[in-house]
């Protein structure tokens, strides 16, 4: 249940706003945000929330987690609003509308924070811009909603009823939140942090911690799914050696494939010379012995090969498995609800959603940032807007491919460890792959030249130095694992 507007009046006279002065903002998730204040001797948290049947304002002395990246709203307010003088702070007509008026140097502000279940917003305008119908121009808000021209450089006026809507309005008061235990000495701002702590029906931790659990174990069943399926998988292949008996089996008595065709069997019986029992051997009739035991042979070695990559994988689900563990646990001991939904909104954003700041791969290794190229466009585009002259470039000579970066770092040289990464990766990334091993050109950015009238992203290198790599498929797991490790969430 949100906040009425007789509790909003309520939690607004309980606070000394005016005269104060905004020293910080924090944005701890979509859907919140937290002013610290700092007025006649005295600071003060104000934690504004706008989530849907939880929309309050109130005071706070909980400390506000800090998101991992700057968030648009936030960065507004900051460069904005920060530092800002509350003139005054007041309800606008038992709306659920707050109105702060701001100076800021020379500079006036209008804050208005909506509580609206539905439509609940922050918006800040420039009160000295108006149009022919006195709105002002809006200089940014919390929720974008172009429909409501409720966008930077729209235009606002707080929305109030008519007279007549007034008098037909339900009559609200104040809760006395008598579920609270051991609440008599707290003040009505402490009663409702307590209250949507405890008891709200989306945003208490109770309720986060509920929705928390039903995401681990569908996210926990289908990784144990996925390690069952790998596991039977390994259970094949571990009886790869069956595969080339057979071959060698079916070059013992090549005789009776002939005989077999001409009953129109595929299959052939004969004498296991290891166990001496007897065995059916199925096959292809129209091939020759040394056909059929070749796809024997082949089956083989496709299982000893693919057991070492089953292998790798089965560990690496299983501790995407254990991390998931982990931050569970880790989250259940956590008493902050404002922690847990920032965390569970992490979670919630799937990796295709994150929006990438340049085209191809990007790996950080031991510190390293190394760019790759898979196609030529992403070369070339990666060549003129992501990399600058000091970073080192890395291509497989003789062999179309991938172009890697390795991103400079002022006063380090590469170590030779980072260098044979990234030269791995070139090489995987390139036709010569299939041989497992070549030979790579090496040179700083500075030293590309782009050829004329050449395919999209040729460039003559000069400068260059030769570095011969061979495949090493477990620097390649490395690679791969670190990056999973350092992307796992709930």
């Amino acid at each position: 249940m949100s906040l009425n507007c007789k509790e909003i009046d309520a939690i607004l006279n309980e606070l000394t706003l005016e005269g104060t002065f905004i020293q910080q903002i924090v944005q701890p998730t979509f859907d919140s945000i937290a002013f610290y204040l700092y007025g006649q001797g005295e600071s003060q948290t104000l934690l504004v929330c706008l989530a849907p049947g939880a929309c309050r304002l109130h005071t706070t002395r909980k400390k506000i987690p800090r998101n991992d990246k700057p968030l648009r709203f936030m960065e507004f307010l900051r460069s904005k609003i920060k530092g800002s003088r509350i003139n005054k702070a007041a309800q606008i007509e038992q709306e659920r509308i707050i109105k702060f008026e701001l100076s800021h140097g020379e500079d006036l502000f209008n804050m208005y924070i909506r509580l609206w279940s539905n439509a609940a917003n922050i918006i800040v305008t420039n009160p000295l811009e108006t149009n022919e119908k006195g709105e002002e121009r809006i200089l940014d808000v919390f929720f974008r909603r172009p429909k409501k021209n409720e966008i930077t450089d729209g235009f606002y006026k707080p929305e109030i009823k008519a007279a007549g809507a007034q008098q037909n309005k339900k009559i609200f008061e104040v809760r006395g939140f008598e579920e609270l235990e051991n609440s008599e000495n707290l003040s009505f701002n402490q009663k409702i942090e307590l209250w949507y702590t405890e008891h709200a029906d989306t945003l208490s931790r109770a309720s986060l911690l509920q929705q928390a659990e039903k995401q681990f174990n569908a996210r926990s069943t289908r990784l144990q799914a996925a390690i069952d399926k790998l596991e039977a998988k390994r259970k094949s292949f571990l009886n790869a050696e069956q595969w080339k008996h057979q071959g060698d089996l079916l070059l013992t008595y090549g005789y009776l494939i002939e005989k077999a065709a001409g009953e129109g069997k595929n299959f052939i019986e004969c004498e296991d010379y290891d166990t001496g029992s007897t065995v059916k051997i199925f096959i292809d009739p129209k091939k020759k012995a040394q056909e059929n035991a070749q796809l024997f042979y082949e089956r083989y070695k496709k299982a000893v090969s693919g057991l070492e990559e089953l292998e790798y994988d089965i560990k690496v689900s299983k501790s995407e498995l254990a991390k998931l563990q982990a931050d569970y646990e880790q989250l259940l001991a956590e008493k902050d609800p404002l922690v847990i939904q920032q965390k569970m909104h992490k979670q919630n954003t799937p990796r295709q959603k994150i929006e990438k700041k340049h085209p191809g791969l990007d790996f950080t290794i031991n510190g390293w940032h190394i760019l790759v190229g898979r196609t030529a466009s992403e070369n070339d585009e990666l060549l003129r807007r992501h990399v600058k002259g000091q970073d080192w470039w890395l291509h497989a000579r003789d062999w179309p491919g991938g172009y890697v970066f390795i991103k400079n770092q002022n006063g380090k040289s590469v170590p030779l460890d980072t260098l044979l990464d990234a030269g791995n990766l070139a090489l995987f990334y390139s036709k010569g792959r299939k041989d497992g091993k070549g030979d790579l050109y090496y040179t700083q950015v500075k030293h590309l030249r782009r050829a004329k009238n050449a395919p999209k992203g040729t460039v003559l290198p000069s400068n260059e130095k030769n570095l011969s790599i061979t495949l090493d498929k477990e620097r390649l797991k490395r690679i791969e694992m670190q990056q999973k490790e350092g992307t796992l969430l709930i």
